[in-house]
């Protein structure tokens, strides 16, 4: 059974995913602990959630049952070289970030480590993430419970079993805010032309895209199925379906989904 919960790395998504895990109330801020490597980052992060500041990695894999790898992608191999050493297999290893593939982790401890692969995105900064998560043996089917309940306060997780897909996740989940934000954006500009205020407009535009959202997810309906409801023969939104259509709006999302999961596959590779 796994108890303690290092963080190596104290950004914003380590953060936001302690909080997460802190309001689950499956794992206790007492059992978690931080490291970074500027320690005085660490000690203010370890105050807030009133959680344990590491001296340092070494010490906080030691007292960790589960090390989440919370770095950019290229301090990663530093960060493997450093712990390898200490790492045993009794511990559970997640990864956080675009690229890293279990085989790259497990290439640099040499050991069957138990590794999970995990994307999140920024919302999990508010408690909605998207959190996808895949494995490979020796990690099993009660490891995965475990974080499933972990990670429970961070937003929505799914277990993707075939690790291949991480990079289309990556595509989808963990690039996928930064497009939505483009189309708030856009919509509260417009908005703005019309004559609303821009607070007032970002307000809406949010909200109609998170209600949306939320009917595409309570109604199990095809999206499609939704929109047609909207569109009134010869009324005002079939119109602005027409100049979407027309500006070729389904095709950029697609294209740029398909050109974040190719980058995605290059990093992969490196």
């Amino acid at each position: 059974m796994f108890r303690k919960v290092g963080f190596i790395g104290a950004g914003n998504i380590a953060s936001a995913m302690i909080q997460g895990i802190i309001n689950s109330s499956y794992i206790k801020a007492r059992d978690i602990y931080i490291s970074n490597i500027h320690k005085d980052k660490a000690d203010l992060l370890a105050a807030r959630f009133k959680a344990n500041a590491a001296d340092n990695n070494i010490d906080l894999v030691k007292k960790s049952d589960v090390i989440v790898l919370s770095v950019k992608p290229d301090i990663y191999k530093s960060v493997l070289n450093e712990i390898r050493d200490v790492v045993t297999e009794d511990k559970l290893i997640v990864t956080v970030a675009a690229g890293i593939t279990i085989d790259y982790v497990k290439g640099f401890l040499k050991k069957n480590i138990k590794v999970v692969r995990t994307i999140p995105n920024t919302p999990v900064l508010v408690g909605e993430g998207m959190i996808i998560a895949s494995y490979a043996p020796p990690v099993d089917g009660h490891d995965m419970e475990f974080i499933k309940n972990m990670l429970s306060g961070c937003g929505m997780v799914e277990i993707m079993e075939n690790e291949e897909l991480m990079d289309a996740v990556t595509a989808l989940c963990s690039s996928g805010p930064a497009f939505i934000d483009m189309l708030i954006e856009a919509m509260a500009d417009a908005a703005v032309y019309l004559g609303l205020p821009r607070d007032k407009s970002y307000v809406m535009a949010s909200q109609t895209i998170l209600g949306t959202s939320m009917m595409v997810i309570e109604t199990k309906e095809h999206p499609g199925k939704l929109k047609d409801m909207v569109c009134s023969p010869k009324g005002t939104t079939i119109e602005g379906v027409r100049i979407l259509e027309e500006k070729g709006f389904r095709s950029a999302i697609i294209e740029a989904i398909i050109a974040t999961c190719n980058k995605a596959k290059k990093l992969s590779e490196q």
